[in-house]
């Protein structure tokens, strides 16, 4: 059964799309550990989900300002 050009073709187009995405999701993991770090501080000092909320959501877009 002789190979198609195109199946071939389509198959590495989505290989690289999916280690593209793959890529982009372990960098997104890596900028939050330490919005994650500091939100679970702030849960055991505190117990509070709203704080722990607003910590996660400030450190993460301070991180986020930063990158760029």
């Amino acid at each position: 059964m002789p190979l198609d050009p195109l199946e071939i073709g389509l198959s590495l187009l989505f290989i690289v799309l999916g280690l593209i995405i793959i890529i982009i999701l372990v960098k997104t993991v890596i900028m939050l550990i330490p919005a994650a770090i500091v939100a679970a501080i702030v849960y055991f000092l505190t117990g509070s989900y709203l704080y722990t909320a607003g910590a996660f959501l400030i450190i993460a877009a301070i991180s986020l300002l930063k990158k760029l």
